[in-house]
């Protein structure tokens, strides 16, 4: 992990990121999914949500960045309850 300074964490977060696209593509090819229109009345499947929570995320993760400066793992919660919030409304 030193050719790019990686730290644990950054390791853990890229590796639960590969772990979720791997599950989705398994989910996908084993229980065939249909679009389904949520509240932003655009059809999506389980892949969209799950772009649309992990760039909603970075996107809450750099403003709690920027406004509080720390305490990073609340902003944690927070983005958990986004993604609930997208996999159950949109």
């Amino acid at each position: 992990m030193a050719w790019m300074a990686w730290t644990w964490p950054t390791a853990a977060f890229f590796a639960v990121i590969a772990l979720l696209l791997v599950t989705f593509t398994v989910l996908a090819i084993k229980f065939p999914e249909t679009p389904r229109t949520g509240i932003l009345r655009i059809e999506t499947t389980r892949g969209d949500r799950l772009f649309i929570t992990l760039l909603g995320s970075a996107f809450i993760n750099l403003a709690w960045l920027g406004i509080v400066g720390a305490n990073q793992p609340f902003a944690l919660l927070v983005c958990l309850v986004y993604a609930v919030a997208v996999f159950r409304y949109v």
